[in-house]
């Protein structure tokens, strides 16, 4: 019971310290409120108002009607231009698409040859450019198979083809990056809370005074964990509340009891990671630093980015070691799946059990760090 004291007063302090460094209180307050917006909202990974421009040389009826066909949300209104117009306005930018419809388009369809349809894409605008090719295509299909023969679009195959998107039904990307984000920061900020607490300590010249103290270096770290953790936890929570839920209307699927008790024991490994790296580094920026080289490629290499099975082999086997693949593997799994404890526990206990070994693994060097300052 004493050391549950001392830790949980320890806690206290460390509480009463991060309330008066309000650049960190700007931080955490940043990460989980604008950071989690703007990377929604502002990093689309769909077609949204797609500027198009088309040179009709045909002027026919079947133009008339791939022209009206391009409608919003996807793309604005197609502008008509001239030829010699593509060029400088593909300069200056104000089109990602132009499509040169030839002449006698429309007769050539009639009489049952291959007319070209040429569409230029400026792909600087990559990510717009690859899916509005393809949105440019099926376009082009489906009108001139209706102005043929109606029906004759899905006449055409031996079978109807249906695509149902699973957990995502509107295929919206900010239901997705709302999320990874809200999960890579908690990993980022947790990592840099509890090792800033350690550095802060040194900095401040209170290390030597909890050396003097009657503490073992478990109970210094035990309580730096609890206490950065639970601000991590509370703004987790309040993030996915405030801004996932009520800003951007991102619907939950599964238990956010759960998933917060699956946050907590992942936080015991990545607040012992931030402890590890302020053992190492002498002032925060050689903690910055360290914080590039570890926390960063960990954060691209868990999954929340790119599926973790189109990644190398080699790489697909590290991860296996590292908690954060865990955490987004059932995270992702209770947000959006709404999968219960009994699908997730595996997940679960791989973080448990990797994160409790590199706690005490954490715990070793921050008492030979102790020692070695004490000496």
């Amino acid at each position: 019971m004493h050391r549950l004291e001392n830790i949980y007063r320890l806690g206290i302090k460390e509480l009463f310290s991060l309330r008066r460094d309000n650049v960190m209180l700007v931080l955490i307050v940043w990460a989980f409120t604008l950071s989690i917006y703007s990377a929604a909202t502002g990093m689309s990974h769909d077609l949204r108002n797609g500027s198009i421009a088309i040179v009709d040389h045909d002027r026919s009826q079947l133009s008339t009607r791939i022209r009206q066909a391009f409608l919003p949300p996807y793309f604005r209104k197609p502008e008509l231009i001239s030829f010699d117009q593509i060029d400088p306005a593909m300069n200056a930018r104000l089109y990602t698409f132009v499509m040169v419809i030839p002449s006698n388009f429309e007769a050539d369809i009639l009489a049952e040859r291959r007319p070209t349809v040429q569409v230029n894409i400026d792909a600087t605008a990559m990510m717009q450019a690859g899916i509005g090719n393809g949105y440019i295509n099926r376009i082009l299909t489906q009108e001139v198979a209706r102005f043929i023969q109606p029906g004759a679009e899905t006449a055409a195959t031996a079978a109807e083809l249906r695509t149902r998107f699973a957990f995502n039904p509107n295929v919206e990307s900010a239901w997705f990056t709302s999320i990874m984000q809200l999960i890579q920061q908690i990993t980022m900020l947790s990592i840099i809370l509890s090792g800033a607490a350690l550095i802060r300590e040194r900095e401040h010249g209170t290390l030597e005074h909890l050396l003097v103290m009657p503490l073992t270096p478990l109970e210094v770290m035990m309580a730096k964990v609890w206490a950065n953790g639970l601000v991590i936890l509370v703004a987790t929570g309040l993030s996915m509340w405030l801004v996932v839920e009520t800003l951007l209307q991102v619907p939950i699927a599964g238990s956010r009891l759960l998933f917060l008790a699956g946050t907590a024991s992942y936080l015991f490994f990545s607040t012992a990671l931030g402890i590890f790296l302020g053992t190492i580094a002498r002032s925060m920026p050689q903690f910055g630093l360290l914080f590039m080289l570890v926390v960063l490629p960990m954060n691209l290499l868990s999954g929340a980015n790119t599926p973790l099975e189109s990644q190398p082999e080699i790489l697909q086997t590290i991860m296996q070691a590292v908690p954060a693949t865990h955490f987004v593997s059932f995270a992702q799994a209770i947000l959006y799946r709404d999968a219960g404890f009994d699908i997730v526990w595996p997940k679960f206990a791989l973080v448990v059990a990797i994160g409790g070994l590199f706690f005490a693994f954490a715990a070793a060097r921050v008492r030979k760090s102790l020692t070695v300052a004490q000496v």
